[in-house]
């Protein structure tokens, strides 16, 4: 063998050697470490049956395995708080947010304990849900123009919210705005609270996800006026939405996706992304949370932060032509 052939094979067998580039740093390599993903709200809610669905789905590519711990309380404040100050910050830790935490809180609170464009790396976004107008079925009114007209005649029309901030916050003082009534917020820690209240009548109306109220409308023991999504959902076909009845300002979606801690290193972050999206593109996954009411909508860390970025300034601008009060 000449000198030459003898630099040929190990010219080769050197290239060999060299590591190949991916598409997504790590993304291929199995998970090292536990992921936990945080949520600010309630076991049995519907982004706790987000993130679990989501967990499930991503645990074949994540050997390390998968928590989802529930942090409720504050309209998901508590949660995000010790996502954003989460050590290390070594993509251990996530936060399963929604445009309530991570969109309108900039705007609804006097004094927000982080600051989503600071403290937050996007990661992905999952999906969005709709909510449904529902109130008592012994109140006057058949559909939402008598519901309106019966609550202009009464001092204050209060509504059940799940949170103080929450979306469902945000919608009914949309819609004390939008049809010119006194609306009194009548904040509770969880939906399922919220809900309860309405069934017993101490609450006149509120805003539910659909997947929520759904059995509750088809039972008769309530009634839901109008959807406030872009469409009808399959689960109460005969709603129409806000568009229809001639109010396309009182249409509010909540989004969900993770974020992680600002000081997480970009390979890190990469890594969630593509097992999120990986699990995501598995069309049981994407059944089980159409049947459970979501949108899915998966998306990457670039269009996630673009998005987070244009909902902030469309809820900076609902809270100006509002009047929306400052939580303290």
């Amino acid at each position: 063998m000449t000198t030459r052939q003898i630099r040929r094979r190990a010219a080769l067998a050197g290239a060999a050697l060299l590591p190949f580039a991916a598409p997504f740093p790590l993304a291929a390599a199995p998970a090292d470490r536990p992921l936990r993903i945080l949520l600010g709200f309630p076991a049995g809610a519907g982004p706790d049956l987000l993130g679990r669905l989501l967990a499930e789905g991503m645990r074949e590519g994540w050997p390390a395995g998968i928590l989802v711990d529930n942090r409720p309380g504050a309209g998901g404040l508590i949660a995000a708080q010790e996502v954003a100050k989460a050590s290390p910050a070594d993509g251990g830790t996530v936060l399963l947010g929604e445009v309530g935490q991570l969109a309108m809180a900039p705007s609804t609170y006097a004094r927000l304990p982080y600051d989503p464009a600071r403290d937050f790396t996007a990661v992905a976004a999952l999906a969005s849900v709709d909510f449904a107008l529902v109130v008592p079925p012994g109140l006057p009114g058949a559909d939402l123009d008598a519901y309106l007209d019966w609550a202009r005649r009464q001092p204050a029309l209060y509504m059940g919210t799940f949170g103080a901030g929450s979306p469902g916050h945000f919608a009914a003082a949309m819609l004390g705005a939008a049809a010119g009534l006194t609306v009194e917020p009548v904040h509770f820690r969880a939906t399922a609270d919220a809900v309860s209240a309405l069934l017993n009548g101490n609450v006149q109306g509120m805003f539910g996800s659909i997947a929520v109220v759904a059995p509750h409308v088809q039972a008769g023991r309530m009634k839901a006026l109008a959807m406030t999504g872009p469409e009808r959902s399959p689960l109460l076909p005969g709603v129409p939405t806000m568009a229809e009845l001639g109010r396309p300002a009182l249409s509010v979606s909540a989004w969900f996706g993770l974020v992680a801690p600002a000081a997480v290193p970009a390979p890190a972050v990469a890594e969630i992304e593509a097992a999120v999206l990986r699990a995501m593109a598995v069309p049981a996954l994407r059944m089980r949370l159409q049947e459970a009411g979501f949108r899915p909508s998966p998306a990457g860390g670039r269009e996630f932060a673009a998005l987070i970025r244009a909902e902030t300034a469309r809820w900076a601008q609902v809270v100006r032509e509002t009047g929306f009060r400052a939580i303290e």
